[in-house]
């Protein structure tokens, strides 16, 4: 697996004629410096619940580390049918909908580019200086009607022009966006151009990754956008202490480690761990280290130890194999679970903690059971991390999940062994 990002095949729309001709493209030029690092990512878990006709996309993302340079991918994985971006951009958010500056995105030199079901491109560079912890917002004219793939969980408004508004993606004002969503569309990853950056962190994951529970700072408070995932904060703790890594969030929602489990839910088919793996993780960019935070799911959809061990087995032998380090944390509590699941939850955690190594099957272990769990009842969550559901952490216990993590044993993972130039 070429985890620096493999070539892929695209339909390329010609935005005068419309002519699509596929074409082979790769993210950046033949010999240029390998410094591309995925700075931002959210993985797509479905479609939009409508469709789209005629307008712009405006859709915010927040870089981890800044750099040089920018290219974005574009994702019609979940689309019912082929996406054409007749014009994209990129540039530093204002707030709100607006910008300070736009640069246009190109597509093997084109403006335009129409991307089949199940597709996915990478934009050509795109020099634009950008920073660490700083928002960058990516528009696209959307044209004709698509159904849009979407991560559902953006947990900050995206913004979108009213129905048959065309192009507005030149916009640094933003007052043509008149409608929000709580998704993000299309847009799944950014990468940033930066020669002092050593690697990018993928923790990989079910709602704990998401962010669930990230919102909540307290009774009354919620913090739309601030973006308090323990993910963010890690990233916040790295630039801090000048750990050159780069933070790329692959949490999807209601997911699960294996790829079946009894109770699985219609929604989550097709989403576990191994059938994300590539998509998610391995395709993107100047990945040294995985953050592996998966199985809270499979117990509460019944399945049992050996099933769920077995997934974690597979997915770990083939970030072995892609020269990638995984780091495992035990499944986190949850006073829902009845006694199978909480005597498979402890299976789990001794083969997570074995050795420090999983066995020899991982590369080291991040204890968040430890963290969040009230060790007056060791079956459910701090009360002063719990988000109000039992299950997830708020501001607070995302805070200290992120403050758990050590950072020098992340950058011990390593040089990045291979990126695409």
């Amino acid at each position: 697996m070429d985890r620096g990002g493999t070539v892929r095949r695209i339909a390329v729309l010609a935005a005068v004629s419309f002519a699509a001709a596929v074409v082979v493209s790769a993210p950046g030029a033949a010999g240029a410096p390998r410094a591309w690092f995925t700075s931002w990512a959210q993985s797509q878990d479905g479609r939009a619940d409508t469709a789209v006709t005629g307008r712009s996309l405006r859709m915010i993302t927040h870089l981890s580390q800044g750099g040089d340079a920018v290219r974005v991918r574009f994702q019609n994985t979940f689309g019912t049918g082929p996406l054409a971006i007749g014009h994209a951009t990129a540039g530093p958010s204002a707030g709100g909908a607006a910008v300070t500056e736009v640069r246009d995105l190109t597509f093997g030199g084109r403006l335009a580019v129409t991307i089949p079901v199940g597709g996915e491109v990478w934009s050509d560079e795109t020099r634009l200086a950008t920073g660490p912890d700083s928002d960058l917002a990516v528009s696209m004219s959307v044209e004709g009607t698509a159904v849009p793939g979407r991560h559902g969980a953006a947990l900050r408004d995206n913004y979108l022009t009213p129905p048959g508004s065309e192009d507005h993606t030149a916009d640094v004002a933003g007052g043509a966006f008149t409608s929000t969503v709580g998704s993000t569309y299309v847009v799944s990853a950014v990468d940033v151009h930066n020669t002092a950056l050593r690697g990018t962190v993928v923790p990989f994951g079910s709602s704990v990754v998401d962010g669930i529970g990230s919102t909540n700072c307290g009774p009354g408070c919620t913090q739309l956008g601030a973006n308090r995932r323990w993910t963010d904060d890690l990233a916040r703790r790295m630039v801090a202490s000048s750990t050159q890594l780069a933070v790329a969030n692959a949490g999807v929602s209601g997911t699960t480690s294996a790829r079946s489990c009894p109770g699985m839910p219609p929604s989550a088919a097709g989403l576990d761990a191994s059938s994300r793996l590539d998509r998610d993780v391995l395709a993107l960019h100047g990945v040294t280290a995985v953050i592996y935070y998966y199985g809270t799911n499979d117990l509460a959809y019944d399945c049992d130890a050996a099933t769920i061990l077995d997934s974690y087995r597979a997915v770990f032998a083939r970030l072995r194999a892609a020269g990638i380090p995984v780091y495992v944390t035990p499944s986190t509590p949850r006073p829902g679970y009845g006694d199978q699941a909480n005597l498979a939850r402890h299976e789990i955690a001794l083969f997570v903690q074995r050795w420090n190594t999983c066995g020899g099957t991982c590369s080291g272990v991040v204890d968040f059971a430890t963290v969040l769990a009230d060790p007056l009842q060791p079956n459910s969550i701090l009360p002063a991390y719990d988000n109000g559901d039992g299950i997830h952490a708020n501001a607070a216990g995302q805070q200290a999940l992120a403050d758990f993590v050590s950072l020098p044993m992340l950058a011990r993972s390593g040089p990045v062994l291979h990126t695409m130039g």
